[in-house]
């Protein structure tokens, strides 16, 4: 028999009845019944619960144990009393009659409890990871990760896709974010960059005649951290096609990712692959207020600025006047809600940094609320008439600027689905939004810039660069979404150099910045480029959504804090002397505050 174990802690049932078996493991709870003790042991592949009486040599010593303390128990398999067996456990129909135990490893107290899944503070959490990890639900989400990041794998070398690794030393490449950069020593006074995504290298491949590449990529921006963002590194499932329109990306991920969500969906529906909604960024932004619409939310905004432009109702009147909107967000069946139910959605808004969010009620056909009251009864039915709102449905209103608005519109669309039990739990529901702006308008820096990816194709190519207003120009670019979330994001490439060198032009960079910045791909774009594209799906978030957890944390192994600290390994730390003497970087410290 094995030093340590014969079977794993998952694996004994009825048929093991009568044998003599060896387990080692964790002791993950005891329980004393006078005389008798029963200890959960638990390893990686699950629980067997261990019995030991006063005529057994393992009592003294389990009893003498900590929780979390590592044995190894030799004993009898023995089959449980009818009244006993516990249906919910793999080993619930057997126990182990423990002969003897050896302890391995003693585990001092505590500081976080392992059974169970109580809520704990996020420091000391971090700070004993190891612990942690050894609490089912996230033990199993890691689990869980390994999982989905291997059938994501096996789905893309089914459809003839194959695996290359990129660089992680690199150049700087402008994807929105900071650079993580890492000092040469044997170049004093130059730095490398890890890499925000191997975008460069992913197109030098298409140019180098690789044709399907992807990648489970390690990617590294120093942002700020969020709830669906780690900070520090991410992964990312990375691909590229080359000969592929926008459509033919489109057509071959959808089976992947819809196949991935339905393996690990445990049950709920899952948009199928081919029916994707295919949604231009204005359109989302119109309906849903956002480039990330949750589409297990019914509501869909609507335009109502018309009809306040020569209303009666001042303020609103104002907003119209001076070039803004306003924006109407259904409250379907709210004619028995209370004041206080929309009241408190107007101090909700107020509260998210909004002006506020105006509102009208409805019940049985008679109208209510500060809007009613300065629009007018016969207005307001001529509106409800012409959306085609119910007697009993309630309204609230977005006015502002139109970003302003379509931001609090967007808020309170997800707020109202929220609140009024409207969006479907029990569902994935993904799409696509194209047709992204290619630049946007910089007003720190009064100039136009790049909206998203630099090295999209822009619609209408070179003559749309030379003759549109940058800011009408679209891309060749989309995002995926599933419930609320960007899951992956992608374009079709401009292989063409004089495109490249006009696209950053407008910007206000030269020629020779192009060469100097993205020399690699300038040159490769000379001698022969095939038209390529592709997308970046995050692993994380893919993951996230999944495990139904709500924060990167609970299905990542070793995250950082919101402050951007390992607590665990104590990093980032400062380096010793030497060590900067032969990078020659002298670090240089933050004035002091004042006061």
């Amino acid at each position: 028999m094995h030093i340590y174990r014969s079977h794993t802690c998952g694996a004994l049932s009825a048929s093991d009845t009568g044998q003599t078996v060896r387990l080692s493991g964790w002791v993950h709870r005891k329980r004393d019944h006078g005389g008798v003790l029963f200890v959960d042991l638990r390893d990686h592949y699950g629980l067997t619960q261990i019995v030991a009486d006063v005529d057994s040599p393992a009592l003294a010593i389990l009893e003498g144990l900590r929780l979390e303390s590592v044995v190894t128990i030799e004993g009898d398999v023995k089959a449980r009393s009818e009244a006993t067996v516990n249906p919910n456990l793999p080993t619930g129909a057997i126990e182990l009659y423990a002969r003897a135990a050896t302890v391995l490893s003693r585990a001092e107290e505590l500081p976080l409890p392992v059974a169970g899944e109580q809520e704990y503070p996020e420091d000391v959490r971090l700070r004993y990871r190891f612990l942690d990890l050894r609490r089912e639900t996230l033990h199993a989400n890691i689990v869980k990760r390994t999982k989905i990041i291997s059938d994501t794998r096996r789905r893309m070398e089914a459809i003839g896709f194959t695996e290359y690794s990129t660089p992680i030393l690199t150049a700087s490449s402008p994807e929105g974010a900071r650079d993580f950069l890492v000092p040469s020593r044997i170049h004093p006074g130059k730095f490398f960059a890890l890499p925000q995504a191997p975008q460069q290298y992913k197109q030098l491949l298409m140019v180098a005649g690789f044709d399907r590449y992807f990648q489970i990529a390690p990617c590294f921006r120093d942002e700020d951290p969020r709830a669906d963002r780690l900070p520090g590194e991410f992964y990312q499932l990375d691909l590229e096609m080359s000969f592929v329109t926008q459509e033919e990306v489109w057509e071959t991920m959808e089976p992947v990712m819809a196949g991935v969500f339905e393996t690990f969906a445990e049950g709920k529906a899952v948009t199928k692959a081919g029916e994707f909604p295919r949604v231009p960024y204005a359109q989302s932004m119109l309906d849903y207020g956002t480039d990330k619409p949750d589409l297990r939310n019914p509501l869909i905004i609507r335009d109502v600025t018309g009809e306040f432009a020569a209303s009666g109702f001042g303020l609103f009147e104002k907003i119209v006047g001076s070039g803004g909107v306003v924006r109407l967000i259904p409250a379907p069946n709210t004619a028995e809600k209370s004041r206080k139910f929309f009241d408190e959605m107007n101090e909700w808004a107020r509260s998210e940094g909004h002006a506020g969010l105006g509102y009208a009620t409805r019940k049985a056909g008679v109208f209510g609320g500060p809007i009613a009251k300065n629009h007018g009864e016969e207005k307001m039915a001529a509106l409800w008439d012409a959306l085609g709102l119910g007697p009993d449905d309630g309204a609230f209103f977005a006015a502002g600027n139109e970003s302003q608005a379509a931001k609090l519109a967007g808020q309170a669309r997800t707020r109202t689905g929220e609140q009024l039990e409207l969006i479907d739990l029990n569902a994935f529901k993904f799409c696509w939004i194209i047709d992204f702006p290619f630049y946007e308008w910089d007003e720190d820096n009064k100039k136009v810039d790049f909206a998203h990816n630099p090295f999209s194709m822009p619609q209408g190519g070179l003559e749309a660069l030379e003759t549109q207003d940058p800011l009408t120009i679209k891309a060749y670019q989309y995002d995926m979404v599933c419930n609320g979330y960007e899951l992956a994001s992608g374009s079709i490439r401009n292989q063409h150099p004089d495109l490249m060198v006009k696209a950053f032009e407008l910007t206000g960079l030269t020629q020779a910045d192009v060469e100097e910045r993205f020399g690699g791909m300038y040159r490769a774009f000379q001698y022969g480029a095939p038209p390529h594209g592709g997308m970046a799906a995050g692993v994380d978030r893919m993951v996230m959504l999944l495990c139904g957890v709500q924060n990167l944390r609970e299905i990542t192994l070793f995250p950082m804090n919101q402050r951007a600290e390992d607590l665990l390994m104590g990093a980032p730390s400062a380096p010793e002397p030497k060590a900067l003497r032969d990078l020659h970087i002298r670090v240089i410290e933050p004035p002091k505050p004042q006061g």
